[in-house]
């Protein structure tokens, strides 16, 4: 073989040693990129309505939208039926509610996919002038349905109760009634939109009582036991406190897109085992019962 075949040959062989290498190398930095391009999330979503549950879903959204600088996520109040009745009409992405869908009239619940998110407590709370610390659940019956209106009338101060309640689409107000009430019709009283409404009026009104999840309470406002059982999370967890509601995230149909990413992020250890707990709510995965649509609870 002439010096010139073999220096041809030699030099095929160094190109295809080239050509190959470079196709071994090529997808992989393709799909670095495209993983890259895949993971930046953008856009924008809503979620509407429980304002039990939204100081957890604003902290989440905020969090959420650090990670991914590129998306907005809104947040409003308005009660849980306002949250349900917009995610059925498309008006919102997200429906936030502590109420089951098939409970609240007029929503077609096969429509909407469910994520709960975790669980949080509700209890009577009462300005902190209020001498009483703990009721009865008949007591709290009387004084809702205007049976008794003295605190005095069961070891309180010589003082007019001042009764306070959520408006008629609100989802604490649902869960107190069914669990706290039996059901019971409220007398007629003031009727607030909000839960930091409620908070706020309820810490500058004497005698005023009404009803927060745990997550609202804080030194201003007094929290009462019910039947001697304090409205804590072991009470909850065990089934002893019984005033306690899911913390829904409802999309129409199947999440997807960013409505899915969020609501991932929500069920993530990031807001299970930090933020969820810290914010005094209860991770569904801690509870020993569990509670369907129809009220029934199951131990687990």
């Amino acid at each position: 073989m002439s010096r010139k075949v073999k220096w041809l040959l030699a030099l095929c062989c160094v190109l295809a040693l080239t050509i190959a290498l470079a196709g071994c190398g090529a997808p992989q930095q393709t799909g670095q990129k495209e993983d890259s391009k895949a993971t930046e999330l953008s856009g924008s979503i809503t979620a509407v309505a429980s304002t039990a549950m939204q100081p957890l879903v604003e902290e989440a959204a905020n969090k959420f939208m650090e990670k991914n600088p590129k998306v907005q996520v809104s947040i409003q109040g308005g009660g849980s039926g306002t949250g349900l009745t917009q995610v059925s009409q498309g008006a919102a992405n997200i429906g936030n509610s502590d109420i089951f869908a098939e409970e609240k009239e007029g929503i077609n619940a096969t429509q909407l996919a469910d994520t709960k998110v975790c669980v949080v407590g509700m209890a009577t709370v009462v300005n902190p002038g209020v001498t009483v610390d703990n009721v009865t659940k008949q007591q709290l019956i009387d004084i809702f349905t205007g049976k008794i209106t003295n605190w005095k009338q069961f070891g309180g101060p010589d003082q007019k109760i001042v009764l306070i309640n959520r408006a008629k689409g609100s989802g604490t107000r649902a869960t107190f009634k069914k669990f706290a009430l039996d059901g019971k019709e409220e007398a007629v009283g003031m009727e607030i939109d909000s839960s930091g409404q409620v908070k706020k009026i309820v810490a500058e009104t004497p005698g005023a009582i009404s009803y927060l999840a745990l997550s609202y309470i804080d030194k201003s406002i007094k929290a009462l036991k019910l039947e001697g059982v304090e409205p804590a999370g072991e009470n909850i967890v065990n089934g002893k406190y019984p005033v306690w509601a899911y913390q829904h995230m409802y999309t129409k149909g199947e999440p997807a897109g960013l409505a899915k990413e969020f609501l991932q992020y929500m069920l993530s250890d990031e807001v299970q085992n930090t933020l969820v707990p810290e914010m005094d709510y209860i991770p569904s995965t801690k509870m020993k019962v569990e509670r369907d649509a129809q009220g029934k609870v199951t131990q687990l």
